[in-house]
Formats: structure tokens, C-alpha cells, sequence
């Protein structure tokens, strides 16, 4: 996974913020349909926002860190609930990524 320069990224939260979440992770955490309804999404969209509910911020934190590790994806941006992650397609990305 090669690392996103800052102006990569920028292009990613400006393309990220019109989304709505695809995923929303409830109170019960990283169940197994929840990671299995995350992998299908990456399938399909390179760009995801995604919802989680967390009793507090080190619950929230260790599932971002969970998500990114489970779907290999570059952490875009995180307020409050909301994430943004990003893994490009291997054949025929959707987003072209501007230059480095």
C-alpha cells in the first residue's frame, strides 16, 4: 500500500464530504457482518464514510484502527463519529488520484 501525499489526501476529503455513510458501526462494535458488510462496500467504492456510535473516544479510536488494519485502507479524515477511509481499485479506479 503506497502512502498518500498530503495533496492526495486533500483531494480525498473533498471527495469524501459529499458522502453519506455507507457503513454505520453500532454500539455492539466490529461484529462479523458488520466487517464482512465492510468488505462488500470496499468492493464497490473506493471512497467510504463511515458512522460509528462508541461509548468513548478510546472504544471509537481502536475500531478506526481496527477498520484501517481489516480493509487495508488509507484513513482519509475522522470528526467526531465519522470516518473517511480510501483503497483504490486494482483494476480501473473510479478516483485518479492526482500526482505526487
Amino acid at each position: 500500500m503506497n502512502k498518500l501525499t498530503n495533496n492526495q489526501k486533500k483531494f480525498l476529503r473533498a471527495r469524501g464530504h459529499a458522502l453519506k455513510p455507507i457503513v454505520m458501526v453500532g454500539q455492539h462494535g466490529l461484529s462479523e457482518s458488520v466487517l464482512k458488510e465492510l468488505e462488500i462496500s470496499m468492493t464497490k467504492h473506493e471512497l467510504l464514510k463511515i458512522k460509528i456510535r462508541a461509548e468513548d473516544r478510546e472504544d471509537r479510536q481502536r475500531m478506526i484502527d481496527e477498520i484501517v488494519n481489516v480493509t487495508q485502507a488509507h484513513l482519509i479524515q475522522v470528526i467526531g463519529a465519522v470516518m473517511v477511509i480510501y483503497r483504490g481499485f486494482d483494476e480501473e479506479p473510479e478516483i485518479i488520484l492526482p500526482r505526487k
